[in-house]
Parts: C-alpha cells; sequence; structure tokens
C-alpha cells in the first residue's frame, strides 16, 4: 500500500470516485498510526471516532460472531463518520499494522467543501452493511 494517503484513499471503492480537489482535500485530514500486532484498535460499546483505512498489515474484524480478516486497502469503522453510535465490532490488528485515520470532526467539515462526498459512500456503505447482516 502508497504511504501517501491520496494514493491509498483512490484504491479504496468507498473514496474512489472522488474528484481530485475532493480527494486532496480528504487526504489532508488523514492522520497516519502504527499498531503492533495483538493490540485493539476498535472495541465494541466504545464510542465511534472515525474511519480507519489499512495500509499495511491485517486486522481480524469480528462482527455478529464472525470473524474476518481485512488487510492493505481495507477499511473499518466509517459508520462512525456519519453517526456516534457505539462501535458494534472489535478489530484487532494480527500482524503491526499502519493505518490512515479519519476523525468525524474532520469529516463533517470536509463535507461542508464537498458534500458529494456523502452521495458518492452510500451505494459502497449500503452494500457493506447488507453484508454484514
Amino acid at each position: 500500500m502508497d504511504a501517501d494517503p491520496e494514493s491509498a484513499l483512490r484504491a479504496i471503492p468507498l473514496f474512489a470516485g472522488l474528484d481530485a480537489a475532493a480527494m486532496a482535500d480528504l487526504a489532508g485530514y488523514m492522520t497516519s498510526f502504527e499498531a503492533p500486532s495483538g493490540q485493539v484498535l476498535v472495541e465494541i460499546g466504545q464510542p465511534g471516532s472515525g474511519l480507519f483505512v489499512i495500509q499495511d498489515g491485517n486486522v481480524q474484524v469480528e462482527l455478529s460472531g464472525r470473524a474476518l480478516l481485512r488487510g492493505p486497502g481495507d477499511f473499518f469503522g466509517e459508520i462512525a463518520l456519519l453517526t456516534d453510535r457505539p462501535r458494534t465490532a472489535r478489530v484487532r490488528a494480527t500482524t503491526d499494522v499502519r493505518c490512515w485515520a479519519l476523525a468525524r470532526k474532520d469529516f463533517a467539515r470536509l463535507l461542508e467543501d464537498h458534500p458529494t462526498i456523502a452521495v458518492r459512500m452510500l451505494p459502497v456503505l449500503a452494500e457493506k452493511l447488507a453484508d454484514a447482516t
């Protein structure tokens, strides 16, 4: 996965259709972090703070009794961009990981300048929700 947040974001379906200006602004809000293998990144019941995009490594998403492995280019926590509901899944690093993160407050600011981002996200979010049920 590329170390540049804009390249990483273009590679995921959630943001792939954004125009250049929206993509550049979105990338500007992303922050990078690292976590060691075994660290819990998201816990059920915690407040949702935002979205994570995996740059390197793997995580296990535990949701509704299922364990799903996710790797570079995958994302999780997207519902937290739109609502302040508690987390519904547990996500744990199964290897050392590097991720890009987008906080809900930054996403809200981004939507003020680029409201079409929300519209472009809807089909991808709906598909992911349907797969989760």
